[in-house]
């Protein structure tokens, strides 16, 4: 069980939340602090004298139209309704259960003025895998994610679709299967439910815990293919890695030393002086993702620990400022970098997939015993090939593009959100290169072996044996779909 409080919550605590499918539960700290937030709100609006955007006056561009006092339930609810505009793909039920988890520790350090029954079914609704339909397309990340976390809400108010125990159904059917009653919003409910980056954020978390996995197992499979490829330690000794001092490239090398301690490969004398890039400057690039990784994890740690709605709320100091928390950023800009280190993970495994595959250092050419009647592992370096190109196309970034909205009001706009989209179908092609890269790996190990007459280290052979468990070794012309899936599951 998670207790949502004012601590510091990781990317390994939400890993472990997920994977264990813990439930959550509102801290004593946090019910105070929405409480007291709350009540701080409702006395303010008895003697509040000016207007307050988004708790007495319209949104956007209508910022200076004041609201009555007997509308401000029905603003809230028509901002939320009116606002579920988005469209596209569904964002996957994952993501979404992240955005539920990441809207209510925003909600939870009492500074956006939510009742404590909202934030509470925020929490029933993740605890029960009661997950809203949302849409990929429609935020601008900039006033916050405003089209996709309006249809996360939609359901508090016993609108929109769910889906739940497998089925897409209307949250009002569930809600009284459920016996829940639809929330009446109260004053800036609606606008601290839609401003806030947990779309963006979430969508963030999502690819960083797979891209840290991503670049533990691109590791491992460079380890393999510089095996198979009779490649050279040299590169990964630490003399010439203490000259530079990035960390990410000291702590490949060091990581390859260990993979390959032992091994009787590595040790065989070479015929040639040097290695092609993609296998001599493994600790430079693979190091440059690592750092990226660290970096980028960081920033996001900092953002799922925030306030991100607007406007806030200060009980204590007696105000409520209108800024600028929910724009996207500060992590549109490392969204888009991360989607260019996983690009290049991708990219340099496709280039030792061409290497194996050329014929080289006594391999077969296209590793296939009898090349000609059979075209062996010619085209799965075709689809890589195919989808890194396609990932440079993604990594355009999306941050650096602004289209203003709202009658102008909203002139500077973040496209963070699509920053947020593009990285997991980098993430995912990623994945995907990279599963090839160990099915062409293991081929061209597997001639290396008979080759040489010797073994790699023990960690690359039990990893070695462990794959040959799932996929086989290819001596004709075989359907290669099937595998290429395989081996996608291996590194998953």
């Amino acid at each position: 069980m998670y207790t949502i409080d004012n601590s510091h919550l990781s990317l390994s605590r939400i890993e472990e939340i997920m994977e264990k499918h813990e439930e959550l539960v509102l801290g004593e700290e946090a019910v105070r602090a929405i409480e007291k937030c709350r009540a701080y709100l409702d006395r303010k609006m008895e003697d509040i004298g000016r207007p307050i955007y988004g708790v007495t006056t319209g949104f956007g561009s209508l910022c200076n139209v004041s609201i009555p006092e007997d509308k401000l339930s029905r603003l809230q609810h028509n901002l939320v309704m009116s606002h579920a505009c988005g469209a596209g793909e569904k964002v996957r039920p994952e993501i979404v259960k992240l955005m539920l988890l990441l809207k209510a520790k925003c909600l939870s350090y009492g500074h956006s003025g939510s009742q404590l029954v909202t934030v509470q079914r925020l929490v029933d609704m993740f605890n029960n895998d009661v997950l809203p339909i949302v849409y990929q397309q429609g935020s601008l990340g900039a006033s916050g994610d405003l089209a996709p976390l309006a249809h996360l809400s939609l359901p508090l108010i016993g609108l929109g679709e769910v889906l739940y125990k497998g089925e897409v159904r209307q949250s009002a059917d569930v809600w009284k299967e459920l016996g829940w009653e639809p929330i009446k919003l109260q004053s800036k409910e609606g606008l601290a439910l839609l401003n806030g980056t947990q779309f963006m954020s979430a969508h963030a978390v999502w690819s960083l815990i797979r891209s840290k996995k991503l670049s533990e197992w691109a590791d491992k499979i460079g380890a393999i293919s510089l095996e198979a490829y009779d490649g050279c330690i040299e590169p990964f000794l630490p003399l010439t890695h203490q000259l530079r001092k990035h960390k990410g490239q000291m702590d490949t090398a060091e990581r390859f030393m260990k993979l390959l301690e032992g091994s009787e490969l590595i040790k065989m004398k070479k015929e040639h002086v040097q290695d092609p890039y993609s296998f001599r400057c493994i600790p430079q690039v693979h190091g440059a993702v690592k750092d990226n990784i660290r970096y980028v994890e960081s920033v996001i740690e900092n953002e799922i620990n925030s306030t991100t709605d607007n406007p806030n709320i200060f009980p204590d100091e007696d105000m409520i400022i209108s800024a600028g928390n929910f724009h996207g950023e500060p992590i549109a800009i490392p969204m888009d970098t991360l989607a260019i280190a996983m690009s290049e993970l991708a990219n340099i495994s496709e280039r030792r997939i061409y290497q194996l595959i050329s014929g080289g250092r006594g391999l077969p050419k296209f590793l296939v015993a009898n090349p000609g009647v059979n075209s062996g592992f010619m085209i799965p370096q075709y689809t890589a090939a195919s989808i890194v190109s396609q990932n440079k196309m993604y990594c355009w970034p999306a941050s650096v593009d602004s289209i203003p909205s709202s009658q102008g009001q909203e002139d500077h706009v973040s496209m963070g959100s699509n920053s947020a989209t593009k990285l997991v179908r980098v993430v995912e092609n990623c994945r995907t290169v990279l599963a090839i890269e160990l099915f062409n790996a293991a081929q061209a190990l597997d001639f290396r072996h008979r080759l040489s007459a010797r073994k790699s280290s023990p960690a690359i052979e039990k990893l070695f044996d462990e794959y040959r468990k799932v996929v086989p070794f290819i001596s004709e012309d075989a359907y290669m779909h099937p595998l290429i899936e395989k081996s996608i599951a291996f590194i998953s």
